[in-house]
């Protein structure tokens, strides 16, 4: 006896607008949960190649710890757990962005280590030599050359962050693939709606692949 299944594409018409709204709560907390990440990245991945023991030692706690914990579990313990320690309630979109933040922090820290260890050390020599200080070498100097590095690594982090926002749904952040649940929790179409999910997140990652090529071209030849 052979099954056959029947799409029902105009209804996901009907519902299309709510999958939007799910989208700019995706790229809402990607974007504000990098930003947050980059920030963090910075400090520790700094932290990273200091020479003073206890900022090493704090910031390599910290790249473990987050990159270890899976971003499902830590959003988990950031909705229910950190409430408990702060004694009032984490919003489900400041609970999701915080996450997001946190772990992309520890892989961008990585990031940063790397792109700032790959500026020649005849740059800071040089630097010192015309009589700049420490820290302006590597405010004018070495970031500048090791930020270029930096943002295609920094743009495949955007893309996971992007995917990585689907398992947010289990703490309620209104995002897309929680949006779509809705959906097919009330019309059970779940197989045209989540592969429209999927369509859309794919649209979205290739258009950032594509402006991520795009740009390490432009700044090879720059």
């Amino acid at each position: 006896m052979i099954h056959t299944i029947s799409f029902d594409w105009l209804g996901v018409v009907e519902f299309f607008p709510i999958l939007l709204v799910g989208l700019y709560y995706t790229l809402l907390v990607s974007v504000v949960g990098l930003l947050i990440g980059f920030v963090l990245g910075a400090i520790f991945g700094l932290g990273r190649i200091s020479r003073n023991k206890i900022i090493y030692g704090a910031s390599t706690v910290y790249v473990e710890v987050f990159r270890g914990v899976p971003i499902l579990i830590l959003a988990i313990w950031v909705f229910y757990a950190l409430p408990l320690v702060l004694g009032f309630n984490i919003a489900p979109l400041v609970a999701g962005i915080i996450s997001i933040g946190l772990n992309s922090g520890a892989y961008i820290a990585e990031v940063v280590r790397g792109a700032v260890q790959s500026v020649e050390k005849g740059q800071m020599e040089a630097g010192r030599s015309l009589g700049m200080s420490h820290h302006f070498t590597m405010q004018y100097v070495i970031w500048p050359q090791a930020f270029k590095r930096m943002i295609p690594p920094l743009g495949n982090q955007f893309i996971v962050s992007i995917k990585d926002t689907s398992v947010l749904s289990v703490i309620l952040v209104p995002e897309l693939v929680f949006q779509g649940r809705t959906i097919v929790a009330s019309h059970f179409n779940a197989l045209e709606i989540y592969t429209v999910v999927a369509v859309i997140y794919l649209v979205v990652t290739i258009t950032l692949s594509k402006v991520l090529n795009i740009t390490e071209k432009r700044l090879t030849y720059s």
